[in-house]
């Protein structure tokens, strides 16, 4: 078994192919219409087609580890990505372009469901929730490094070099994993992969309300930074009036506050409570888009201030999403996996819904953007205190409250 520390960085690998495969091609955008033949929205439609095939496939990766092994998954899914972002960087149509993004999708999920479900396995509460914030942490490299990144090659070569780069990213993580990665579910303790046992297992988690509340707020608070994710090659180029180079100036600020956010989920747990912790993160979160409405009320957009209430947004993000994670996966202990493909999926798929039908909406506008945000931080509270009071309303007498959760 590897250090922890090791551990964390193998996982927090897996866990960067989502953002490199979001956020690398976005300063792309103008390159592919050129080079495809197509409009802004038909390439808009590519991130779309991900998200929605990666929130689909999310719902089977946790049920397939459960069932075949956590090691199994992650290796095939690698493959079957590194294949598919090949794929991408050859195709001469959109069209291509989307089908060959969808299986991106169907397989880049794995290393986010399993890699929860792996520290699940080995480590229990507070230590689990100190190894999910250090793998936070290290995953928030990705999205700050992977615009500039992408700015960079578009610049230099073209929208195809990026993806044979994230080719060989992929391949050395496949390699990796191969040497590296444990198993950590014994066979003993897999559960049966069928139909009957499969559906009992979904309906059972999507028919709980404190499972939808929780997730809920999960989903809610990272479909508003999701939402200026999407809207980025529109906000950053037209609003801000900045170049396909410089998308740092969005996604600095956004990954400086998921980091010191990890960094303080971090040291802090165990040593205040949970809704201490809850309370200073939903401040940041719902002060930030108010500070960032009042801006766009009164001032033009402008660099630093339009982009200063992101990392504001997303300390407060990143400070409660350790602790929403694990409440989420512990309703269900004995089918974690499929706990973490549940609350993947619900995350996803209103990132999809964010990107293909909200951010379009409201692109055409700073404000517009900053409201929405907002409203998403204010329904994330409301969600995560309803599953509060609900689930305390609801607990057996016999059942103990949760030590983990309860600590002062």
């Amino acid at each position: 078994m590897p250090t922890s520390n090791m551990l964390a960085l193998m996982l927090a690998g897996l866990a960067m192919l989502g953002p490199f495969s979001v956020d690398t091609y976005l300063p792309a955008f103008p390159n592919i219409e050129a080079s495809l033949g197509a409009s802004l929205l038909q390439v808009q439609q590519t991130l779309t087609a991900y998200m929605f095939s990666f929130a689909i496939m999310i719902l089977w990766h946790g049920s397939l580890s459960d069932a075949f092994g956590r090691r199994n998954i992650v290796l095939v899914s690698l493959a079957v990505f590194a294949i598919a972002t090949l794929g991408c960087a050859a195709s001469h149509s959109v069209e291509y372009l989307w089908a060959f993004r969808m299986l991106q999708g169907l397989s880049a999920g794995a290393g986010v469901v399993v890699g929860r479900a792996i520290i699940r396995d080995v480590y229990a509460d507070v230590a689990a929730a100190r190894l999910l914030s250090l793998v936070t942490m290290i995953f928030a490299i990705a999205p700050a490094i992977a615009p500039i990144l992408g700015g960079w090659i578009v610049k230099l070569y073209d929208w195809r070099t990026i993806f044979l780069t994230l080719f060989a990213y992929t391949s050395l993580l496949l390699w990796y994993c191969y040497k590296k990665l444990p198993e950590t579910l014994p066979v003993a303790q897999r559960t049966p992969f069928n139909p009957q046992f499969l559906w009992h297992s979904y309906r059972q988690i999507f028919r709980s309300p404190v499972f939808q509340m929780k997730a809920g707020a999960l989903a809610f608070n990272f479909a508003g930074l999701f939402l200026y994710v999407a809207a980025a090659p529109v906000f950053i180029t037209q609003h801000l009036g900045l170049g396909p180079d410089q998308f740092a100036w969005q996604f600095i600020p956004a990954v400086a506050g998921i980091f010191l956010g990890a960094f303080a989920a971090n040291r802090l747990a165990g040593k205040i409570s949970i809704p201490k912790m809850m309370c200073i993160g939903y401040f940041l979160l719902i002060g930030s888009g108010v500070a960032n409405v009042a801006y766009h009320l009164f001032f033009p957009p402008a660099i630093p201030w339009s982009v200063i209430p992101l990392f504001f947004y997303t300390l407060g993000m990143s400070l409660v999403a350790p602790i929403l994670t694990l409440l989420v996966m512990d309703l269900f202990p004995t089918i974690r996996g499929t706990v973490a493909s549940c609350q993947s999926f619900t995350q996803t798929m209103l990132a999809a819904g964010v990107s293909g039908l909200i951010a379009p909406i409201l692109v055409h506008s700073v404000l517009w953007l900053a409201a929405g945000q907002l409203a998403f931080a204010v329904i994330g509270l409301g969600l995560w205190l309803g599953g509060r009071r609900y689930h305390y309303a609801h607990l057996p007498p016999e059942e103990p409250l949760n030590a983990w959760e309860t600590v002062e």
